[in-house]
């Protein structure tokens, strides 16, 4: 499982023209899943993308998850779900994405780890499994973490 999140202070994604997820100061997150992740992967990175440091706190470091960012009000989620970040890109110029879950199971997986996000935590923004989306966001920062589990 691979999540790119991006510390920032707004971001929106859209499908078709309409806003589907919005959020305030928080965390953009690229999601996308490899064949072999499992609920035990999903409970690592929920642990890890609720806890990991990256706002600051009031000595300008990186000490604050997003459930204590803004003032300890807590940062929102846009989770975007994005199955190209599982892509073999080692070699030639065009990606291979043997390396990304089949649909059916990155679906599933998107779905349950957004589950486990509410429930550790509050209910995220998200994108559209599948769909063809606008991300859009304005990177605090700018700030950018790859996590993989």
């Amino acid at each position: 499982m691979i999540c790119l999140l991006q510390r920032a202070t707004q971001g929106q994604v859209s499908v078709d023209g309409r806003i589907i997820g919005q959020i305030s100061p928080g965390l953009v997150v690229l999601v996308g899943f490899e064949p072999d992740d499992t609920d035990q992967t999903l409970a690592k990175m929920t642990h890890k993308l609720l806890h990991y440091r990256v706002f600051a706190d009031e000595n300008g470091k990186m000490n604050r998850n997003v459930q204590q960012a803004c003032d300890g009000q807590g940062g929102e989620l846009l989770l975007v779900p994005q199955f190209t970040l599982a892509a073999s890109t080692q070699k030639g110029l065009r990606p291979s994405f043997h390396t990304s879950a089949p649909p059916d199971q990155a679906q599933t997986l998107f779905q349950t780890f957004c589950e486990r996000i509410t429930q550790a935590y509050r209910p995220p923004q998200t994108g559209e499994f599948g769909a063809d989306m606008q991300v859009s966001l304005t990177n605090d920062g700018p700030v950018t973490f790859w996590l993989q589990t």
